[in-house]
């Protein structure tokens, strides 16, 4: 392997080694996330929730997006070279494909993040859904009951007031019309 190693010219070599490093990192990477490990923690990522983060952003320029164009950038080179393609020929075709990984990682990473949901209650989601009260509710905000109504997709429990003057008992249904700043939802009666 020496020999083979030593006959190769230096264009050559470069090729090699830039394959030879980025392919262990992709291995490595490809490792860590089949057995449930996430290979971005090696960047120093924080991890937290910010008010008015919009989730992830097409993120070009990342360790992995980088090492998938060292290897398809490396190989690429590789193939072009024991070809008999010239220098040129071949560092443009091996850019152009890196960039293509690059951008293929960025795109499949940028979708696969659109997909994930927090779960995170937004009781803004709750306005004008129609539900039916669970707990009395006490006409004019005097007493709070709960409401059963479907929110994101998921049939809740939620305490409610309702501005009417008379009660709200079990089985009306109602249409939320406001959402207080302390989560309790404002309901009205329908079908009067």
């Amino acid at each position: 392997m020496e020999t083979w190693f030593a006959a190769l010219t230096i264009f050559e070599k470069v090729y090699w080694v830039v394959a030879g490093i980025a392919s262990i990192f992709l291995l490595i990477f490809l490792v860590t996330t089949l057995l449930g490990g996430d290979a971005d923690d090696m960047s120093g990522d924080v991890d937290t929730d910010i008010d008015g983060d919009h989730g992830v952003g097409f993120q070009f320029l990342s360790f992995k997006n980088l090492t998938g164009f060292f290897t398809i950038f490396g190989w690429t080179g590789i193939a072009c070279l024991d070809n008999g393609l010239s220098h040129t020929l071949t560092v443009i075709i091996s850019v152009i494909c890196g960039l293509l990984m690059m951008v293929a990682m960025a795109s499949l990473f940028y979708y696969l993040a659109k997909l994930q949901s927090s779960g995170t209650l937004k009781l803004s989601n709750a306005l004008n859904q129609v539900g039916e009260v669970y707990l009395t509710i006490g006409a004019n905000r005097s007493r709070i009951g709960k409401v059963s109504i479907n929110v994101q997709g998921t049939l809740r429990e939620l305490e409610a007031l309702t501005d009417e003057n008379q009660d709200l008992t079990q089985s009306n249904v109602v249409r939320v019309k406001q959402v207080t700043a302390n989560g309790i939802l404002i309901v009205e009666l329908l079908n009067k």
